[in-house]
């Protein structure tokens, strides 16, 4: 018998299921680790929930910021006559602005792609410097009103996704610092205040904010301080969001922000990312510090990196094994910068991450070079998991012909009970080591994997399944058995995300999505105010989301 985890490979709007790590079922029941793994006590534990912000993309449906222009696609090149991204390679400067055309070429980028009119329509504001000519198109149907470096045009959301058209720029004066304001925002200043109001309220009174998607940490490229993201890039999709974006909404939230380091981020980068978070927080906040995400799952370039260094450095020779000690190890160096920075640890919660149905691996991360004795919580994604593959047990082709109440009842009476073990193992495990247990990420995993994703009865069988009331009953005793087993801070994956058949992971799917309508965020919302945190939701305010 082995444990197994499978969790996900971020590509646009997709979460592929696959990965498999395995270990003796009795594996985590071994000794301390020379006599020092017992606490005096264990950490006292008061069960809060955070929330891990969906990805910056130009389908995103959370519509966080009021210049819609900051989550457009990377620059299109286009050539007369030729096919859809036929044309020549864009010269772009360091933020990602072209910096020239060449004849009969254009540059074309997309803004809202987003199905069923789920964005605001209206009289939108473009603003921009430099010289040149932009046109609008799709969504955009009209021209209100122009004059060079302004102009407002009229969107209807029902059409789809807005184009937007570089026709001509000057290579002298470059068209730049583009935005594009929702209605109603045409004379806010938006560098200084960049986040939609609807935004804001939605996630008032969580106590951490999880940046992993939003840093685009999963496969990142990030090496050295000047590969980082700035505040004045073209978009935010192609690097991730700028460390001061990330520490500006936990400060405007009074939330904690949890910071996922790049898996090569050399120490020069993560001794800046310190010092520039150490000069902007809010000094009531203290950091959740982690090294990348998911570094024992093989599916991510993060793993494979791990496990090369750790094989480089001679830490294991088998890969897997390298790679969980790679994680200690490296870990320890990250929170070492950061103490010597901040001059101690009291303002973050330094987190060793592992694989929640798999003590085996927790204990190897935690006992590697003792770098438990450098942490404070350990952090597991004990989802309520139901994976459904062809010829599995139970098979997709099975599942597709139940019942939402057949599937609703397997996740209660099989998936739930078997989630609350892991935690529960991983509790003892924690206790041990004297270390608080966190959840980096948490929710329902209901989803056809290695092939039953293509099912597409069954896909609509698991999103009926994700707005039934039942779910919202499945979530609050999900929320009740971690605070009874002794969890800590929970986040709950993910925020605002259209459900696809690679899963239904947004506990709401549209930005303007009504709260009754979504049993998800009702109890979590529930949940977290009924145990003292200040949402901003209650059941007379049900149109809170509307943007």
């Amino acid at each position: 018998m082995s444990f197994f985890n499978l969790s996900f490979f971020n590509l646009p709007s997709i979460r592929i299921h696959l990965g498999l790590l395995f270990c003796s079922a009795s594996a985590w029941l071994v000794d301390c680790p020379e006599g020092h793994c017992m606490a005096a006590e264990p950490p006292a534990a008061t069960a809060r929930l955070g929330i891990n912000l969906a990805g910056p993309a130009d389908w995103n449906t959370e519509l966080p910021f009021v210049d819609v222009f900051r989550l457009s696609r990377r620059w299109i090149s286009q050539r007369e006559g030729a096919g859809w991204g036929k044309g020549p390679t864009l010269e772009l400067d360091q933020q990602g602005w072209v910096k020239q055309l060449a004849p009969n070429c254009w540059a074309e980028t997309l803004l809202c792609t987003i199905e069923g009119g789920h964005y605001p329509s209206g009289d939108y504001t473009v603003l921009y410097d430099g010289d040149g000519r932009i046109e609008l198109a799709g969504a955009a149907t009209e021209v209100i009103w122009r004059k060079p470096g302004r102009m407002v045009v009229r969107v209807d959301a029902s059409r789809g996704a807005i184009f937007l058209r570089l026709r001509e720029t000057s290579p002298v004066n470059p068209v730049h610092n583009i935005q594009v304001l929702m209605p109603g925002f045409a004379t806010v200043a938006v560098r200084d205040h960049p986040w939609h109001p609807a935004f804001l309220r939605r996630w008032q009174g969580m106590a951490v904010i999880r940046f992993m998607d939003f840093m685009k940490t999963n496969n990142s490229r990030i090496h050295v301080w000047s590969d980082r993201p700035r505040p004045d890039d073209a978009t935010w999709t192609t690097r991730g969001m700028p460390a001061e974006l990330l520490i500006d909404l936990a400060n405007r939230l009074e939330a904690d922000p949890w910071l996922c380091i790049p898996h090569a981020a050399d120490d020069d980068f993560v001794r800046r990312l310190a010092t520039l978070v150490q000069g902007r927080l809010d000094p009531k906040r203290i950091v959740y510090l982690e090294y990348s995400n998911e570094v024992w799952n093989r599916i991510f370039a993060q793993h494979r990196y791990a496990a090369e260094q750790g094989q480089r450095l001679g830490l294991a020779d088998k890969p897997w094994e390298a790679a969980w000690r790679f994680t200690a190890s490296r870990s320890v160096e990250i929170f070492r910068i950061w103490e010597d920075v901040f001059g101690d640890a009291k303002r973050f919660v330094r987190v060793l991450p592992t694989q929640a149905a798999n003590p085996y691996v927790s204990e190897q991360v935690l006992k590697f070079q003792n770098a438990y004795r450098h942490a404070d919580a350990l952090a597991i994604a004990p989802y309520i998991s139901l994976n459904l593959r062809p010829g599995g047990e139970p098979g997709a082709e099975e599942v597709q012909d139940w019942t939402t109440d057949q599937v609703l009842d397997r996740l209660e009476k099989k998936s739930l009970p078997e989630a609350v073990a892991a935690i529960e193992r991983q509790k003892v495990l924690a206790d041990r080591f004297g270390l608080r247990l966190i959840a980096y990420e948490a929710g329902q995993h209901a989803v056809g994997v290695a092939g039953g994703e293509n099912n597409e009865k069954l896909t609509r069988l698991l999103h009926a399944v994700n707005v039934h009331p039942r779910m919202g009953a499945l979530y609050t005793a999900y929320y009740n058995r971690w605070q009874e087993t002794g969890g800590d801070l929970m986040c709950v994956f993910s925020s605002v995300s259209r459900w696809s058949k690679w899963g239904s992971w947004g506990i709401l799917q549209y930005a303007d999505e009504a709260p009754r309508d979504a049993p998800k965020f009702m109890a979590t919302m529930k949940w977290a105010k009924a145990n003292g945190q200040p949402v901003a939701w209650d059941d007379t305010n049900q149109n809170h989301n509307k943007p």
